[in-house]
């Protein structure tokens, strides 16, 4: 620890000893620095802040119904971009920084330095800087200007002029598939009125056309079967059944024609009857009218049915008259008679209907086969007429489906353009424009100024200390024994300068320091009063 203490203060003393040497040196340390600080030109930096609200209101109304231009990634790619060539030379242009560009070689390392020192920082999601610095403050605004405007004629005129471009190319591709589709159902025409009957239903496209004859054939020939076993069944049933009844009825039962006809009073005569109502319709219709026609059928029906029943009655009672009187007397209540059977009739009728329709089935039936017949002679024919059509009608399902989609798009980027022209879309709002800078950014002359005093001050006492590492001489005995030579003896001190003499030192030693921080001082102070600091 005391040879420790002792090397300590052996440097002390020899920098002590060469003190001037050290406050030379830091003096010049200090001049040189704050000259070379003073030198060094400012540099000025203009920034701007914008605002991009690319979620706008009309963005999400219009998602789903027009083409989504994605403006946040339109932004990404302007921030990318900004710094382009093209966006480039025209701000060299713009600024007037081709008045100082002397060829294509200044050219090129101007727009690589303004490549670097143009800075496009983000902020946050829809917020970002321009920054630029230059040794002219005009210029250093200039250039963050122009870059805005820039920016914002990129970000409003890009994307209505892709929009137009995609509308247009749009347009280009309908026109061209609209003759290709027209060409396709010409075509498809043409083949199917050559084919029409092989070929499917349009009405119902999934069923063959020979597949459906087959089951139309077969359809008929069932119904046909089934209505034969109908027809055969029905005229059994005729002929079986009798077309006339024997009916025995007494006088109660007879009807008015009957009774009248039979002589038996209170009868009302039907005949009478029906020319009442004869009269009553030519008051209000004309001879031929239907209804006067059919009621004159029926009086002349009725008169003969009468006249007969009359004749009838008359036979009967001749015959009775020339009757044996051992014979017993007929009732005079019970009459026989045959009449038609109306169930006979009905099964007749019925009959003919189904013979009509076994004709009608066998027809139909027979035109079913031939048509089946036809189709699969042609099939055999052609095989590959089916596969023809279908990759006819394949091509033009294609063709429409994307006509029908490029119509879809089209609309869309319609909108969407409209959006664009007639509404903001993409809201640029500059919060920050850029200003003309007062005051240089670089250098920091104040911090420079004080590292520079630390400096020469560093200096003047490593020059001490190194010209005390190169004094050979020796401060105490005990280092000259340690070379290992016999020392006699050392002459102590013969005395100690004089209060005065050692004060007076010490206060040139601090004056010229004390000088050295002066300057520093006056010089932060000018820094300070140039900075409207104080």
């Amino acid at each position: 620890m005391d040879s420790i203490r002792n090397l300590i203060t052996q440097y002390l003393r020899a920098a002590w000893r060469r003190r001037w040497t050290g406050v030379i040196v830091a003096w010049l340390t200090c001049g040189v620095g704050w000259v070379g600080v003073y030198t060094i030109p400012n540099t000025f930096e203009s920034a701007a802040r914008l605002f991009v609200d690319a979620d706008a209101v009309l963005t999400p109304l219009l998602r789903g119904i027009a083409a989504d231009s994605a403006p946040t990634t339109q932004l990404e790619i302007l921030q990318r971009t900004l710094l382009s060539r093209p966006n480039l030379e025209k701000l060299i242009s713009k600024t007037d920084l081709d008045l100082t560009l002397n060829g294509q070689s200044d050219r090129e390392r101007m727009m690589t330095r303004l490549a670097v020192d143009i800075k496009v920082v983000p902020q946050t999601k829809n917020l970002f800087t321009i920054t630029y610095r230059d040794k002219s403050a005009k210029v250093a605004h200039d250039v963050v200007q122009t870059l805005l405007t820039i920016f914002v004629e990129s970000a409003t005129g890009t994307n209505r002029t892709d929009m137009e471009n995609a509308r247009r190319f749009l347009e280009r591709q309908i026109a061209s598939y609209e003759q290709q589709l027209r060409g396709a159902e010409k075509r498809r025409a043409e083949f199917r009125a050559r084919y029409v009957d092989i070929l499917p239903n349009e009405t119902n496209p999934n069923v063959p056309a020979l597949e459906g004859a087959r089951v139309s054939a077969a359809m008929l020939e069932g119904k046909l079967q089934d209505a034969l076993v109908s027809r055969d069944a029905l005229k059994q049933e005729v002929e079986n059944t009798p077309s006339m009844l024997v009916v025995e009825s007494g006088l109660a039962a007879m009807t008015p024609a009957q009774a009248m006809a039979a002589g038996m009073p209170g009868a009302r005569n039907p005949v009478a009857e029906a020319e009442d109502q004869l009269r009553g319709l030519l008051l209000k219709d004309t001879e031929n009218h239907p209804d006067v026609i059919a009621q004159r059928k029926l009086i002349a029906s009725l008169k003969a049915e009468e006249a007969k029943y009359a004749s009838a009655a008359a036979a009967r009672t001749a015959a009775a008259a020339t009757a044996t009187p051992v014979a017993a007397a007929p009732d005079p209540n019970l009459l026989k008679r045959s009449v038609p059977n109306p169930i006979y009739d009905q099964l007749k009728v019925k009959l003919i209907e189904a013979d009509t329709q076994i004709v009608s089935l066998q027809r139909q039936r027979d035109e079913a086969v031939r048509y089946r017949d036809r189709l699969e002679k042609m099939q055999r024919e052609q095989p590959g007429l089916m596969a023809e059509y279908q990759n006819m009608d394949r091509d033009y399902s294609v063709l429409r489906r994307n006509y029908e989609e490029l119509l879809s798009r089209l609309q869309s980027a319609n909108i969407a353009q409209a959006a664009d022209t007639q509404a903001d879309k993409v809201k640029l709002q500059v919060i920050d424009p850029p200003e003309i800078p007062r005051l240089p950014v670089a250098p920091n002359r104040l911090l420079l100024i004080t590292g520079v005093l630390f400096a020469g001050i560093a200096a003047g006492a490593g020059v001490t200390v190194l010209f005390g590492q190169m004094d050979r001489s020796f401060s105490t005995v005990d280092d000259l024994r340690a070379l290992g030579l016999p020392v006699l003896g050392g002459i102590s001190v013969l005395g100690m300068a004089p209060l005065r003499q050692r004060l007076m030192t010490v206060l040139r030693f601090g004056f010229a320091v004390a000088i050295l921080v002066g300057v520093y001082g006056g010089l932060m102070v000018q820094l300070l009063r140039t900075a409207a600091l104080i």
